[in-house]
């Protein structure tokens, strides 16, 4: 290869750039052919359908930096989702319900943090654990029902938009969450330390950090921020089920590793992140505006997963070709 060859190879060979450049070329090739989607109505059903992978994928970054996973998160929001139903079905006020399931999220989340940081479980193992364990507890809890009739004032400000704008009013929720782990994960030591963890353990050690307690707030974050999105999740469709959010974990690992994040820990920037979240949140809205099945939304999902491992690896065999 040439220097000039070479050049041309080391600037435009960055997963993060590309996968921007992918996502700018699918939203306009989809606004071209496919009815209603550059609508400004169809701009608000995304970003509501954005909005709990969105949520979830943050601080799923910061796991993953560390060489961790939690694929217990669609299950903390179903359990989230479940608490708030029986809790609003045993007439308890909506402000005391939501900081209840927010709190109900970060245990989840330290639970498992404690499993995998105290005790030195395999996160992988762990958090297939508690999937099954969340979304079982939500079952007991709820049942099969569903329950709805949440306020109004709650459901349509979730459903809503800004001063009458085609901007919803959750994109605030989302933008302001993504500032604030943007910031933490470049910007701070605690950010340092998370890329320390993943690239070294010991090495991170060595450097005065603390892994466990690095990944065990991690865990709580990730609790956390699932039981938020298990509110929103009710909130927006006004209904309360134990299987909300079933399957949501794959999405989620889909976007965060199609946005650069190493699976092995150590790399990863939450622009490219946010970029794999709308660019997988636009190819599933797109394909439902074009009558696709549910099934092939899956493979879709599926195909994107691979694809995140396999791309970055490519990319990086090609910078030092």
């Amino acid at each position: 290869m040439s220097a000039t060859e070479s050049a041309v190879v080391s600037r435009f060979a960055n997963w993060n750039a590309a996968i921007i450049a992918i996502t700018v070329i699918v939203l306009i090739v989809a606004a071209a052919s496919v009815d209603s989607f550059g609508t400004s109505q169809n701009f608000g059903f995304l970003v509501l359908d954005l909005l709990p992978i969105a949520l979830v994928a943050l601080p799923m970054t910061l796991v993953i930096v560390t060489g961790e996973i939690d694929l217990s998160v669609a299950s903390t929001l179903g359990l989230s989702s479940a608490v708030m139903g029986y809790l609003w079905n045993a007439n308890q006020p909506i402000e005391t319900i939501i900081p209840l399931c927010l709190l109900l999220g970060a245990v989840l989340g330290a639970v498992n943090g404690f499993f995998v940081t105290v005790l030195g479980l395999p996160s992988l193992a762990v958090t297939i654990g508690t999937l099954a364990l969340y979304r079982g507890l939500a079952f007991v809890v709820l049942g099969d029902s569903a329950v709805a009739d949440f306020p109004t004032v709650y459901t349509d400000w979730v459903t809503g938009s800004i001063g009458g704008t085609p901007i919803p009013n959750v994109l605030i929720i989302i933008v302001v969450l993504a500032i604030v782990f943007g910031v933490i994960l470049h910007a701070t030591p605690i950010g340092r330390a998370v890329f320390a963890v993943g690239a070294s353990e010991q090495a991170a050690r060595f450097a005065g950090v603390r892994p466990g307690r690095v990944k065990f707030w991690l865990y709580v974050a990730s609790g956390l921020i699932s039981g938020l999105a298990g509110v929103l999740w009710t909130l927006r469709y006004s209904s309360a089920r134990a299987d909300n959010g079933a399957g949501l974990e794959l999405a989620v690992v889909a976007a965060v590793l199609l946005g650069g994040v190493s699976i092995f820990g150590g790399k990863g920037a939450l622009p490219g992140v946010i970029a794999g979240v709308v660019l997988l949140g636009s190819l599933q809205n797109a394909l439902r505006l074009s009558d696709v099945s549910n099934e092939a939304l899956n493979v879709v999902t599926g195909v994107l997963l691979i694809a995140s491992v396999l791309g970055p690896n490519l990319v990086n065999r090609l910078r030092r070709t």
